[in-house]
């Protein structure tokens, strides 16, 4: 057994049996689960309950919102967020127990590179990488944004960095990937009707093509092989798809 940590581990979940036991597994050093479940029809509860964990039912407030809730819950002054498609790795791990060696950490917020990986591989070059995130945070020092997706986490202090990487498994099943892809951008395609943005044809095409000459070219993406021009392609994908919904929703809202 690994020797706790003050520490409550905090996730919000729907569905996610397929990883979630690998997540669990890869933080054994919490002192406690929190996990906020927005109406899973498979195992998730029963994977999380043979962790420990607290569940807790809650319908879906938006991303933003719904992992604020489940900060809130938390017991300790201490939490980590995960997603429910992501782990530590153990580099990662070995960081975060070195941040408590001595008890509580000494500073307030910490974040760590993300890794995608993405049709067997992680993807270490083009788009995402390193792509730090703030995930592991005092409750006093830091708070989740209000935004219903791509919500991240907000602090008056500069977070200092941890080695070691998150892992994220983003397409075990590349249809599932697909169908949450195409709600992401739709949730987008909201948000940017709401902050009164438009979709002008100009940027509605160079986007996706900026976009691939970046990640693709400039950033070296072709050295992760297919699996990185696979993921580049379908994040021009959803470039050129959150403007052609943009458009779409002026027009029903009669801005067009």
């Amino acid at each position: 057994m690994s020797e706790k940590l003050p520490l409550s581990l905090v996730l919000i979940t729907c569905n996610a049996a397929a990883r979630l036991r690998d997540v669990l597994a890869s933080v054994p050093f919490a002192d406690e689960i929190i996990l906020v479940d927005s109406g899973s029809t498979d195992d998730t509860a029963a994977i999380a309950t043979t962790f420990g964990a607290q569940v807790v039912h809650q319908g879906w407030m938006g991303f933003g919102p719904q992992k604020s809730h489940a900060v809130s819950l938390a017991r300790h002054d201490w939490v980590l967020c995960l997603d429910a498609d992501e782990a530590l790795s153990p580099q990662l791990a070995n960081s975060i127990r070195g941040v408590f060696g001595k008890g509580v950490p000494d500073y307030p917020v910490y974040r760590f590179a993300r890794c995608n990986v993405f049709m067997g591989r992680p993807l270490k070059h083009g788009e995402g990488y390193p792509d730090y995130n703030t995930r592991l945070f005092r409750k006093d020092s830091a708070r989740w944004s209000d935004d219903i997706v791509h919500e991240h986490v907000l602090s008056d202090m500069p977070p200092r960095t941890l080695e070691g990487d998150l892992l994220h498994y983003s397409a075990d099943d590349l249809k599932i990937y697909l169908d949450k892809q195409n709600r992401y951008t739709s949730l987008a395609a909201e948000k940017a009707l709401a902050r009164g943005e438009t979709a002008p044809l100009v940027r509605m095409l160079l986007s996706p093509l900026t976009r691939f000459v970046k990640f693709w070219l400039v950033r070296g993406g072709w050295r992760d092989g297919l699996p990185g021009f696979v993921h580049i392609v379908i994040g021009c994908q959803n470039s050129f798809m959150k403007y052609v919904k943009l458009r779409e929703f002026r027009r029903q809202a009669g801005q067009e």
